[in-house]
């Protein structure tokens, strides 16, 4: 390892750490330059064994001899700057989640065609702003037999910190991809391209004429897309109308609704492929 111990917190090359807010990690404009922050060696380990090029890691020098450190030993040369738990704290404005962080380099996106062959069940994520949100459904679809994530172009970034710390990494095991960069390539391009793919599509939203979320027809599709919705107000009434099917999870004790995240893991097992 190249191990550098930090001095000044002002040091150019820290800023990826510290400095650099999720919109200039991410860099849209040069998407190949993008990086972004893994936190703690589970989520770290995810990415490496997805194929995330690492570039550099900050790590608690009492963490050098552990789990974290021999992560960074298996990466070749690249810096590993360190110093004591206080310091690094002051330097990110956290805590960091089991002593170290990894910027990577972003990878590049597939096409939705490329991603979704042979895919059985997909979940398509409109306009969820919540990165705590982002890092739940991806969790729940990785162990729920989900075979990809489509997000709609105001979708949060699955790649933002809180998104991969609160997925535990599977942000890393599910395959994802947009459906279009520009507002204007969601609802009515991003539907007819899922059509075309040969995808059967169900809105879960809170409508009277819904038909209950474990009905025969919806579990025996051969490939479906399910949609969810942002906080709040869950998915566009445009959306709603485009879609094959609407559907929505009975509740019971005067509850009105779930938290979307909450939602995913109830559609995710109901509707997965026998």
């Amino acid at each position: 390892m190249q191990i550098i111990e930090i001095h000044d917190l002002g040091t150019p090359q820290l800023a990826p750490f510290a400095r650099l807010t999720e919109a200039q990690l991410r860099n849209r404009l040069e998407p190949e330059m993008g990086i972004f922050i893994a936190e703690s060696p589970k989520v770290i380990a995810r990415a490496l064994e997805a194929g995330c090029e690492p570039l550099a890691f900050l790590m608690e020098e009492n963490k050098l001899g552990g789990p974290a450190g021999a992560l960074a030993a298996g990466c070749g040369d690249i810096p590993v700057y360190t110093g004591p738990r206080a310091l690094l704290a002051e330097l990110t404005g956290y805590t960091l989640t089991r002593g170290v962080l990894c910027a990577m380099r972003r990878p590049a996106l597939q096409s939705p065609q490329v991603l979704c062959a042979g895919a059985r069940r997909v979940a398509v994520l409109e306009n969820i702003v919540d990165s705590t949100n982002v890092g739940a459904i991806f969790r729940s679809a990785a162990a729920l037999q989900i075979d990809a994530v489509l997000l709609t172009p105001s979708c949060c970034d699955p790649l933002c910190r809180r998104a991969v710390r609160v997925s535990m990494g599977t942000v890393f095991q599910v395959p994802w991809t947009r459906l279009g960069e520009r507002a204007e390539d969601w609802p009515e391009p991003g539907l007819a391209l899922l059509h075309e793919m040969g995808f059967s599509t169900v809105a879960l939203a809170l409508r009277e004429d819904a038909v209950p979320i474990d009905d025969p027809a919806l579990c025996a599709e051969p490939r479906l897309a399910i949609l969810l919705g942002t906080e709040g107000d869950g998915l566009s009434g445009a959306t709603i109308a485009a879609c094959d099917r609407t559907a929505r999870i009975p509740m019971s004790h005067g509850v009105d609704s779930l938290n979307v995240a909450a939602a995913s893991a109830v559609a995710f097992w109901q509707l997965r492929a026998r």
